[in-house]
């Protein structure tokens, strides 16, 4: 059983956190501006907006399935365990309070590149809380089996 949690939970990183990661980066090249461009498609962004909220309701799977682990394990209260549960908090906050609503907002009004800067720094933010993330899964600090 943990080896199909273990799975699902780096499977699930992969695909769906990534995802989420991708299209929430990637959002604000292609979103609508109030003055067109030729590389601006709505079309697009509307796709990466979709791909950012239904991966990141799928992701859903990557701390539920780590947090189970983790108790079939005892590593709850291990620091990694819960610095990797803080982070993802945060980033999932992140998501759900800042970039997912700029993202709906930049799709409903174009804007100009100033707002869309702030979803490009909003994401690149969200990418290093998810890198964050990966490297305490590797690294398990005061787990003492940290190499």
């Amino acid at each position: 059983m943990q080896a199909l949690l273990l799975v699902v939970h780096i499977a699930g990183s992969i695909l769906f956190v990534g995802g989420s990661a991708i299209a929430t980066s990637l959002f604000p090249r292609y979103a609508p501006l109030a003055v067109t461009t030729a590389e601006r498609s709505h079309a697009v962004a509307a796709a990466l907006h979709r791909i950012t909220r239904g991966y990141s309701i799928a992701g859903l799977i990557v701390p539920a399935a780590g947090l189970v682990l983790a108790v079939m394990q005892g590593r709850t209260m291990q620091l990694w365990v819960v610095l990797a549960m803080i982070l993802t908090a945060v980033a999932g906050g992140l998501l759900a309070l800042q970039i997912y609503p700029r993202q709906r907002d930049a799709l409903a009004t174009p804007g100009d590149q100033a707002g869309l800067r702030t979803l490009s720094i909003l994401a690149g933010v969200y990418n290093l809380l998810w890198t964050a993330i990966v490297v305490l899964m590797v690294v398990q600090p005061g787990s003492g089996a940290a190499g």
